[in-house]
C-alpha cells in the first residue's frame, strides 16, 4: 500500500518578534493558498514572547490540520543576538510541531528561493513579487515574514512523498 501523498503544509519562517505561518495544499506549480498570516507577539519578557510562539503554531497546526510542517533550517547572522532569539523562536516552534505528531521537513534558505524563483540566491524582493504569480493571494498588506512563510510551504509541497 503506498503512503498517503502530503498534500497540506503548514510552512513556518520563524521568529521572535514576528513569526510567518501559511497553509498551502495541492501542486507545487500552482499551490493553493489555504491561509497565512504574520504573528507579532506582544512585548514581554523572552518566556511570555516564545510561549505566544508555540500558542501561535499549536493553533494552526489544530486549525488547518496540515500533513507536515515546512521549516527552513538556520543560517549563521552576522547579529548574534538575532540569531539567538531566531533559534530560540525555532525552539519553540518544534516543542509545539513535537506535540503534535507531525513530520518535520527542512529547507536551506537557497533550495526555498529555488523552488519559488527558480534561482537560490533571489532575494526577499524576488520572493515577494514571485508567489502572487505562483498562487492567488486574498488582498492584503504583507510582511516578508508571511511570505517567506508561504514560500517555505512552496518548497515542502515540492517534496510531497
Amino acid at each position: 500500500m503506498k503512503p498517503r501523498a502530503m498534500s497540506r503544509i503548514l510552512g513556518i519562517d520563524p521568529g521572535f518578534d514576528r513569526l510567518g505561518l501559511a497553509v498551502l495544499e495541492g501542486d507545487p506549480s500552482r499551490p493553493t493558498h489555504i491561509w497565512s498570516e504574520c504573528v507579532r507577539p506582544a512585548a514581554g519578557t523572552a518566556e511570555e514572547r516564545l510561549s505566544a510562539v508555540t500558542d501561535a503554531v499549536t493553533d494552526a497546526i489544530r486549525a488547518y490540520a496540515p500533513d507536515a510542517v515546512a521549516l527552513e533550517t538556520l543560517y549563521f547572522s552576522t547579529n548574534k543576538k538575532t540569531a539567538l532569539a531566531v533559534a530560540e523562536a525555532r525552539g519553540a516552534v518544534l516543542s509545539a510541531i513535537g506535540a503534535e505528531g507531525l513530520p518535520v521537513l527542512e529547507f536551506s534558505p537557497g533550495t526555498v528561493k529555488l523552488a519559488v524563483t527558480g534561482y537560490g540566491n533571489a532575494d526577499k524582493k524576488a520572493i515577494a513579487l514571485m508567489v502572487p504569480k505562483l498562487l492567488t493571494l486574498p488582498p492584503k498588506k504583507r510582511l516578508d515574514d508571511e511570505f517567506d512563510a508561504i514560500a517555505i510551504a512552496i518548497a515542502g509541497l515540492s517534496t510531497r512523498r
